[in-house]
């Protein structure tokens, strides 16, 4: 995938030397990578290498764990992100999260686009700000006689569809996304995969899968991930390569990342 013109990126994230740990586990260690803007970034590999946990530090939602602890640097267009006076409630907003399992609040179609802008006490019309973002979703056809109607009678994958409509109605800059569609039908995971190449016009993607096929699909860059384990056999996820992903898939410069490709280890 290209998105816009390929030699304007500017630098959205910046990670250097990011560990997390849980406790006296170490889950990711010695993370160095950059994110670019209005891309999508695919983190790939087995079970248990971190993905999920690195994507968390994305938008500080591992603080919500008492345990966990990130070391190094993570800058959000030039902001440490972990410093002094970052509020984690406005990084949540400004970057979103999108959950494998969709999570609509129980409320009506209407009230889980508009909760966020509520919430803020925005002054917008809502009403255009609802049919804006389930439009955007490609939800709105489907729905816009029914937008009183409780979001948990939705299929699963108008769920996921509204979660990211949801998402859209506080205007990110960034939408991270931990398997979208892993719990989706394949008509309902094509329609998320759409969506995702569509909303990298607009916003910074980043997105955890275990679907080889759907990196290759809607990923403009990959980063593989591995597994490795310490003398005790304790667990921890490294960054075995980041390229764009046609390179990364067709001359991977790893071994271990060959084997994975090649689905020699899972």
């Amino acid at each position: 995938m290209s998105h816009g013109d390929p030699k304007v990126h500017p630098e959205v994230f910046r990670l250097e030397d990011v560990s997390v740990s849980y406790g006296e586990q170490l889950a990711v260690q010695d993370v160095t990578m950059t994110i670019e803007a209005r891309q999508v970034t695919a983190l790939i590999g087995p079970s248990g290498c971190g993905k999920t946990t690195l994507l968390r530090c994305l938008n500080r939602l591992n603080d919500l764990i008492p345990e966990a602890r990130v070391g190094g640097l993570v800058s959000y267009r030039g902001t440490d992100l972990y410093g002094p006076g970052v509020d984690p409630i406005e990084i949540r907003q400004r970057i979103g999260m999108v959950f494998q399992k969709p999570n609509p609040f129980p409320k009506s179609i209407r009230d889980n686009v508009a909760y966020g802008p509520r919430l803020r006490h925005e002054k917008a019309d809502l009403d255009e700000l609802v049919e804006r973002c389930l439009t955007r979703v490609g939800l709105w056809d489907e729905v816009r006689n029914d937008l009183g109607r409780s979001a948990l009678q939705l299929s699963g994958g108008q769920q996921q569809r509204l979660v990211i409509a949801r998402c859209l109605a506080v205007d990110p800059d960034v939408i991270l996304m931990d398997e979208p569609a892993a719990s989706l039908d394949p008509i309902a995971t094509e329609r998320i995969e759409d969506l995702m190449v569509e909303l990298a016009a607009d916003y910074t993607i980043v997105l955890v899968t275990h679907n080889l096929q759907q990196a290759t699909r809607v990923a403009d860059h990959t980063a593989f991930f591995a597994a490795e384990f310490d003398e005790q056999g304790a667990r921890r996820g490294r960054l075995v390569e980041h390229a764009p992903t046609a390179v990364l898939f067709e001359d991977p410069q790893d071994q271990r990342t060959r084997d994975y490709i090649a689905g020699r280890f899972a």
